[in-house]
């Protein structure tokens, strides 16, 4: 048997993966199978969350018949094809994150292995929190250049939404690259100026390279040609980006998951410099897409 385990926790970069083989995934498997059916309210899958989303766990060689070929492990519970279940093993994700983990090999970030600890235990406490906030989306336009706000047309559970991030969303441009190459979906990647570090100075300019154009006084303001995007960072760890809709409204695509217009509170977005963004605490700048004028790689 072997597992090939995504730790679902970018936006921007590429996630982590690791694969397990012989005994280490058979134990994996025997403690992710299904346990009790989760209560009717309880907190749906944390796909739309910015921060850890779970575990994405790809059977690719001797699949067991009592989890789906693919499943997400989040907070204690197992996700599938008609599948929402706490899991045999509760203690399965700290098991996967600590020193003795899987995850201690992983090498994306300095002591990895904490950093995600202590995602698992802001997850937690999410999950016994959560409560989704019934907000009227209005649908009178207000910023006629915007994109349209069409969740099915990227959330197809396919190509479209595994395959392009956060930045491919705001700018409205598909590469279909992001689970491919590394440089899928990046900043400057097209335009051979890729950012070096995870920092507003790296990034804007990296993405004002691929075509973008900064627009700090914006605040909030839709420009009268072009949409309007916001750029915010993880400091070290990652970038995530929101656009403004026709509505007056901000939505984004937390990596590969599905496009959302909520926040990590399940509020409707008015402003993505007062939304809960989770760990991406610097909010950076405006910027304008001019619709035709960007190439992302």
């Amino acid at each position: 048997m072997t597992l090939r385990i995504t730790v679902d926790i970018f936006s921007g970069r590429p996630n982590p993966t690791v694969e397990l083989d012989g005994k280490k995934a058979r134990d994996f498997v025997q403690r992710a199978k299904p346990a009790k059916a989760l209560k009717r309210g309880a907190m749906p899958s944390p796909e739309y969350r910015l921060g850890y989303r779970g575990l994405i766990v790809e059977q690719i060689r001797a699949p067991i018949r009592a989890l789906p070929r693919t499943f997400r492990i989040a907070a204690g519970a197992v996700y599938g094809p008609e599948l929402a279940h706490t899991i045999a093993d509760p203690e399965l994700e700290e098991f996967f994150a600590g020193p003795q983990g899987p995850a201690a090999k992983i090498k994306v970030l300095p002591d990895f292995s904490r950093f995600l600890t202590r995602q698992l235990r802001q997850l937690k406490e999410f999950d016994e929190d959560f409560e989704r906030h019934r907000e009227h989306w209005p649908h009178r336009p207000r910023c006629l250049c915007a994109p349209l706000y069409e969740p099915a047309w990227w959330n197809d559970g396919g190509q479209k939404q595994w395959h392009n991030n956060c930045y491919n969303y705001a700018s409205n441009h598909r590469t279909d690259t992001f689970r491919l190459t590394p440089g899928g979906g990046q900043p400057g990647a097209a335009s051979g100026a890729m950012y070096t570090a995870l920092t507003c100075a790296a990034v804007g300019p990296a993405a004002m390279s691929d075509g973008l154009i900064a627009n700090p006084a914006a605040h909030n303001r839709c420009p009268k040609e072009g949409h309007l995007v916001a750029l915010v960072i993880a400091p070290g760890i990652d970038f995530h980006w929101y656009r403004k809709g026709r509505n007056g409204l901000w939505t984004h695509k937390p990596g590969s998951t599905p496009v959302t217009n909520i926040d990590n509170s399940g509020h409707l977005i008015p402003d993505p410099r007062t939304a809960n963004r989770g760990m991406y605490t610097n909010f950076c700048t405006f910027m304008t897409v001019m619709h035709g004028h960007i190439k992302i790689a």
